[in-house]
């Protein structure tokens, strides 16, 4: 099966994912989970918040923002549909758009100008249901996570099997093309089983092989409830790169895993010349040199 391209958009960006390409940081800070007073703002319409999250995610080197307002004793379609606009209005990045709740997907799409990542799906036949439909009226991309209403396989071979599901429900019975499914092939946490890191670049590699899908996870997962989290996920990126990961929803704020990610892509022949490399290098260089020259200022300002 050939390697698939799938295309994100903003009024104005384009992002390909696809295995040929530069790895796509999907950034997940715009998100209210386990953020009180993040909670507590947009509870009293300060969105403020997500104007610095954006920017941070932005200057980390994201290439899509994922969308969340799943904020307890709001009216989320409501809040989604304005958070999206705001983030339209400060960044041409495309947006993942991120709920469990089908009216608040279908009014995010309805508001969000160009083609969305719908994130998610699972392989139950009632979750399809609701949200492919979506995902077709507003020609969407979306994401697919290959568990059911029994499980969340610890298998391979189990996940397959529902994979092979999802693409062929998604496609035959709502004509979703394949290079708008984007699996996410479940990273579990290191700390509970040191085996399911190889389960899942296992489920990568026969992904890519069964279909040539692109596929997405959360970065933070493996390392969930270890220390030294950052060089774990600096190390678990690269090595599911190499089996055919070509996105991650991540915090771009992490330098230590975006820049191994980055290396990666220059290693695996996605970075022509190393430009990126190299620009991202002088980049850093330029900032390090205005910060000497401000606080030198500084110390001659007040002596």
């Amino acid at each position: 099966m050939p390697d698939q391209h799938t295309v994100l958009r903003s009024a104005t960006k384009e992002v390909v994912l696809g295995h040929d390409r530069p790895f796509t940081i999907i950034g997940e800070r715009i998100n209210p989970t386990g953020r009180k007073i993040f909670q507590e703002q947009l509870r009293a319409g300060d969105f403020s918040a997500i104007e610095r999250d954006v920017a941070a995610q932005v200057a980390g080197g994201a290439d899509v923002l994922d969308v969340n307002m799943g904020v307890p004793l709001t009216d989320e379609p409501e809040l989604l549909a304005t958070a999206i606009r705001l983030v339209q209005s400060r960044t041409d990045l495309p947006i993942c758009i991120d709920s469990s709740v089908v009216e608040a997907l279908e009014v995010g799409l309805d508001a969000y100008q160009g083609r969305a990542l719908v994130n998610s799906i699972t392989a139950e036949d009632e979750r399809m249901e609701q949200i492919l439909p979506l995902v077709k009226r507003y020609d969407a991309a979306v994401i697919a996570l290959p568990n059911d209403a029994d499980e969340i396989p610890m298998e391979a071979d189990k996940r397959i099997e529902l994979v092979a599901k999802i693409v062929e429900t998604a496609t035959k019975e709502y004509g979703i093309a394949l290079e708008d499914i984007v699996i996410d092939p479940l990273a579990m946490p290191i700390g509970a089983d040191t085996q399911v890191v190889n389960t899942a670049l296992e489920t990568i590699q026969r992904i890519r092989q069964g279909w040539g899908l692109n596929m997405t996870l959360g970065a933070s997962n493996v390392s969930f409830g270890m220390p030294a989290r950052h060089a774990l996920g600096a190390a678990f990126l690269p090595m599911a790169m190499t089996a055919g990961l070509t996105s991650a929803i991540m915090d771009a704020r992490s330098p230590q895993i975006v820049e191994a990610v980055r290396a990666a892509d220059l290693l695996l022949g996605h970075d022509e010349w190393g430009m990126s490399w190299i620009a991202a290098h002088r980049a850093r260089q330029a900032a390090a040199a205005a910060a000497t020259e401000q606080a030198a200022g500084q110390v001659l300002g007040t002596g």
